[in-house]
């Protein structure tokens, strides 16, 4: 929650991250299309094509949001994510601030499993990584933008990587050209108010 509270630092922001696993359904016959004061029309019936991962990042000082569904083997995610959004989303920032849920993968010592030790320091440099208490997920910013995304983008069947992609991309455009950016009320003290069963009890 105290990094929450940080004013704002352009070249030092404050990231948040979260994922969600997504399930490709392709359709098996054509949906029958809208009519005046009617839904589309879909069969019952569809193809599995296997599962991805949907990674989200959002700056909620600043209104920006990015998603994407990477096609790399599973285990390499976050990573390949991570390098993105230092080198391609902030490569001019000295340092991202990056909040996430306590997952035992998401942490520098991957980047040294995934690149070499030089790669790997210079990106966990650029790093100050926050984990969210363990069963505290609903505090990390970044789960609203997921399931925002999700009710607005993810309300059909998308059958590959590639479509899914193509559908993110589209919802990411229009989402950040609103500029929605994140009024957070819930503040430290609350925190220790309200999720006392989150906080390591003292003998």
């Amino acid at each position: 929650m105290d990094v929450y509270e940080m004013p704002y630092a352009p070249q030092c922001p404050v990231i948040c991250m979260d994922e969600k696993p997504y399930q490709l359904l392709e359709e098996t016959k054509t949906p029958l299309p809208m009519r005046p004061g009617d839904t589309q029309k879909t069969d019952s019936e569809y193809v599995r094509n296997g599962t991805c991962i949907i990674f989200v990042f959002t700056e909620p000082l600043a209104g920006w949001a990015a998603c994407n569904c990477p096609e790399t083997a599973p285990g390499n995610d976050w990573t390949k994510e991570i390098r993105h959004l230092l080198d391609e989303c902030y490569p001019g920032h000295k340092k991202i601030i990056l909040v996430m849920d306590n997952l035992n993968i998401h942490t520098e010592a991957s980047l040294y499993k995934r690149y070499k030790p030089d790669e790997a320091r210079r990106l966990a440099k650029r790093l100050e990584i926050h984990h969210m208490p363990v069963h505290g997920s609903r505090l990390n910013i970044a789960e609203i933008e997921l399931n925002t995304m999700t009710r607005q983008c993810l309300t059909r069947r998308i059958d590959t990587p590639e479509n899914l992609n193509r559908e993110l991309g589209a919802w990411e455009q229009e989402r950040n050209a609103e500029i929605r950016t994140v009024n957070w009320h819930f503040k430290s003290g609350d925190a220790r108010e309200k999720l006392k069963s989150l906080y390591p009890k003292l003998s």
